[in-house]
């Protein structure tokens, strides 16, 4: 026979006993979550790992700290006219030149051959000009002769007629006769004015060709004069003095027309090449004023020049530096300050530091009077220069912040030491 089991007392109070535990428990863990989110998360960190940096007043330089690369500031090329072979190297890379002294000599068969070709091409016409003009003047000189054989002519007739007109009167002498020399003399009188207007006729047309054949001469004189500078023009000269600074030249190599084998740097002028980010493409502009450091001394100087094409994030700019630098050697990189405006005399400065990557400067930990916590707090930051930031809200001169690095503990409201 089955017995009925009756529960005691303390069975019965069991279950809500557990129940008003698990309460107690839920509510224990929102009351600590709720002042967690209160207060804000905490992280104990060890200060011996941290940059604690005091904020300062005092003037603040709007400039910006770049690295520039000297060159020439006057570069002339050297390109082939005529190509060819290299067949010497007269100089080296590096060295000084005067101006017109031989540098490269080239070697080009088929150019010379061309060359002798036009040559004799022009020889051949000036010759056939001077026979040309050789012919006119023989032909002008057998016109003048002839003219002055009919003249000679006339003044026979001339005489003749008139001695035998006396004759013809007395009857010694037949009047055909006298007839006979009359129509000899109109014959040579007509025959002297088509004589003269063919003198006249050939002597302008003469002057025309002559003038023209002048000019072909002339012509062909510059062509074979051109011709025989395209054969000096394969010893290449230097055009200017100063430094070869290259000289792609190796013997037996070959080089065509217009190919550059190198330049020369002018000495004594040397200009600096600046590369910026583009962000401070719309703040840079001409003349600005910059200040470089030659030989540990401080020169002042300005932009000369902007080159808004940007390239992998960044533009160029450029710098004129003074004549006779001291020892300024191409290649060199040199500080480069750029002043983008008046000083700000009365400023709250904040060091620059690898905070700024994670917070953007829009926040920064500020640690309290006694040293053991450092709190988050909003701040705003104006320009930068290369050690300080512009600090416009957020902080006060005297404060402490941490400036090192927030990659571990960026999360946290408050740092514990």
């Amino acid at each position: 026979m089955d017995r009925k089991i009756e529960r005691t007392a303390l069975q019965k109070a069991s279950k809500p006993l557990l129940i008003v535990a698990i309460v107690l428990v839920l509510l224990g863990v929102f009351y600590g979550v709720s002042q967690t989110n209160a207060q804000g998360r905490s992280q104990t960190v060890d200060v011996t790992s941290l940059t604690i940096t005091p904020v300062k007043q005092g003037a603040f330089t709007d400039s910006l700290q770049l690295r520039g690369q000297v060159v020439p500031k006057t570069t002339v090329y050297l390109d082939t006219i005529a190509g060819g072979q290299v067949e010497a190297r007269l100089v080296e890379q590096g060295e000084y030149v005067e101006k017109g002294q031989p540098l490269v000599r080239l070697s080009n068969t088929s150019l010379q051959l061309d060359v002798m070709s036009r040559e004799a091409q022009v020889t051949e016409q000036l010759n056939f000009l001077r026979n040309t003009q050789m012919t006119m003047e023989t032909s002008r000189l057998n016109l003048k002769r002839d003219l002055l054989e009919i003249d000679l002519q006339i003044k026979h007739l001339e005489r003749r007629i008139k001695q035998y007109r006396v004759l013809a009167q007395t009857g010694v002498l037949a009047q055909d006769k006298l007839d006979e020399l009359e129509q000899d003399l109109a014959y040579y009188l007509d025959r002297k004015a088509l004589t003269v207007e063919r003198q006249q006729q050939e002597n302008s047309i003469r002057e025309v060709q002559v003038a023209q054949l002048e000019d072909s001469a002339k012509m062909l004189d510059k062509n074979l004069q051109f011709a025989r500078k395209n054969l000096d023009n394969l010893l290449l000269r230097a055009p200017v003095a100063g430094y070869l600074s290259e000289l792609d030249a190796e013997i037996g190599a070959s080089k065509s027309s217009g190919a550059r084998l190198g330049q020369i740097d002018l000495p004594d002028e040397y200009k600096l090449v600046v590369r910026l980010d583009e962000f401070y493409l719309n703040q840079v502009q001409m003349n600005m004023p910059v200040v470089v450091t030659l030989e540990g001394q401080k020169v002042a100087a300005h932009v000369t020049k902007i080159d808004s094409r940007v390239s992998q994030s960044q533009f160029q700019i450029e710098v004129d530096l003074p004549k006779q630098s001291p020892d300024i050697k191409r290649g060199q990189s040199l500080d480069v300050e750029l002043m983008f405006g008046a000083d700000n005399a009365n400023a709250v400065l904040l060091a620059r530091g690898a905070f700024f990557t994670t917070t953007g400067g829009n926040w920064i930990y500020v640690v309290n009077d006694d040293g053991q916590v450092a709190e988050r707090r909003t701040i705003r930051l104006g320009k930068k220069n290369r050690d300080y930031f512009e600090v416009l809200e957020g902080l006060a001169a005297g404060e402490r912040v941490i400036t090192s690095s927030y990659s571990h503990f960026d999360k946290a409201q408050i740092l514990r030491f």
